[in-house]
């Protein structure tokens, strides 16, 4: 092979077969290895729908234009490949490593990328050209799509922090819990998208059109929105700026909303709760302060269990000796609420936000459903966040604090014997003096030895 030749060229546009692409898989590993006989992989404009990569190193190659619809990528590492104007529809690609890969144009509709790695990849808009007699012409293949789209992929819990998604179309796509830290979204077409619970800090939405999108417990924290559509966007419990909320782009958004007369309406609302509690629910009313504002509201020592608090916000508010017990407050937003000494036990916190929130000596463990029975309800703290939050002499038995971030957070006497763990971020924590035993530390990041 002539040097400076790259592997794959030879009849470009035709369809590839399992046992050839392996061979050219086994000279590109030579080649990213420096070994003697490798050869980057060109598999530019080739057909490999269908097959099998799943797993594969294919770093650097040339893919653009290929067609790559319905093809298996599960945990295959792309990182720097090119994969200009290629056909990705309904493509597996889940956990694969994407780190700045060139996706302009790329079509990945119907794609499944969960939990892939998509830092700093371009997926802004691309035309592919080709030398045709004597000039460069626009190359087309069947049903193939160049203009960058997303639309109905499923990219739940992915990181594209940084990438660079302008003009794209990510209509219908779920990304809830993906982290699009600086991502920059600048007039794409987010209609009807999922971003419930993700992490859109200093992102750019400018001239997005978010109509019909759920952002329930979404981060926006320094997200630029100017001249962003919001139109029935839903935005209950999304950690928002003051100056956002002051946006007149958010006039046509779901926001939470106040209580007209909050004195009296929380007074016979906590009445009839407290009713259905000693009644066991024949009388009275269970409480429902869903998508309700209560920031700064002083409601020490009240008895809200089993409460439904989904999307409430209690942004300051003082919680202190309060009684929530198998309540669900998930994706609220519970920043700097004062919850020290309260009933925690079997508590829904799941992707709440409790930055800066003060649980010292909160109860977190589990509940007994039934004095006879051996089952029992455990608090729900999945991808809480918690950073800088105090949680010293906290009882976190049995808690499930699987991918939360406890960055910062005082965690010093806290019992988390038989916590679960797994992918919890503990950089900066103090956690000195807490109980660990038989917690579950799988993927913990920023635990000290």
């Amino acid at each position: 092979m002539p040097a400076g030749q790259e592997l794959g060229m030879g009849s470009q546009s035709g369809k590839l077969t399992q046992s050839q692409l392996n061979a050219i898989l086994l000279r590109h590993q030579a080649f990213r290895k420096s070994q003697p006989g490798g050869v980057r992989a060109n598999l530019k404009l080739r057909d490999l729908s269908h097959l099998d990569l799943s797993g594969i190193d294919l770093s650097d190659a040339d893919l653009s234009g290929a067609k790559l619809f319905s093809a298996k990528l599960t945990g295959a590492n792309l990182q720097n490949a090119n994969l200009y104007a290629a056909d990705l529809r309904l493509a597996n690609l889940e956990k694969v490593d994407l780190r700045r890969a060139d996706l302009r144009g790329a079509c990945l509709r119907g794609a499944v990328l969960t939990e892939a790695v998509l830092v700093e990849v371009d997926l802004r808009d691309g035309t592919l050209l080709h030398y045709q007699d004597g000039s460069m012409r626009e190359h087309s293949f069947e049903n193939g799509v160049l203009t960058a789209e997303l639309t109905s992929a499923n990219v739940r819990g992915a990181d594209m922090s940084r990438a660079k998604v302008a003009n794209a179309f990510v209509m219908q796509t779920d990304m809830t819990d993906a982290i699009l830290r600086g991502t920059k979204f600048m007039r794409a077409n987010l209609t009807n998208a999922n971003l419930t619970g993700c992490d859109l800090t200093d992102a750019d939405l400018s001239e997005a059109n978010l109509t019909g999108a759920k952002l329930s417990g979404a981060v926006m924290t320094g997200c630029a929105i100017s001249r962003a559509n919001f139109t029935n966007a839903v935005l209950i419990g999304a950690i928002l700026d003051s100056a956002q909320l002051r946006s007149p782009n958010l006039q046509g958004a779901v926001l939470a909303k106040g209580l007209d007369n909050p004195e009296a309406e929380l007074t016979v609302i906590l009445r009839s709760h407290l009713a259905w509690i000693e009644s066991g629910g024949k009388s009275g009313r269970r409480a429902d302060l869903s998508t309700v504002d209560l920031s700064g509201r002083k409601l020490d020592g009240v008895n809200l269990s089993a409460a439904v608090l989904q999307c409430i916000t209690l942004r300051g508010a003082s919680l202190s000796g309060a009684t929530l017990a198998i309540a669900d407050l998930s994706l609220s937003d519970l920043r700097k609420a004062d919850f020290t000494r309260a009933d925690l036990r079997g508590v829904n916190f799941e992707r709440a936000t409790l930055n800066n929130a003060d649980l010292t000596g909160a109860q977190l463990g589990p509940v007994h459903i039934q004095a006879s029975s051996s089952h029992v309800w455990r608090a729900n703290l999945q991808r809480a966040r918690l950073g800088m939050a105090i949680l010293k002499g906290a009882d976190l038995r049995k808690a499930n604090l699987s991918g939360a971030s406890l960055v910062g957070a005082d965690l010093s006497g806290a019992n988390l014997s038989e916590a679960d763990l797994t992918g919890a971020d503990l950089t900066g924590a103090d956690l000195d003096g807490a109980v660990l035993d038989g917690a579950t530390l799988a993927e913990v990041i920023g635990l000290r030895e």
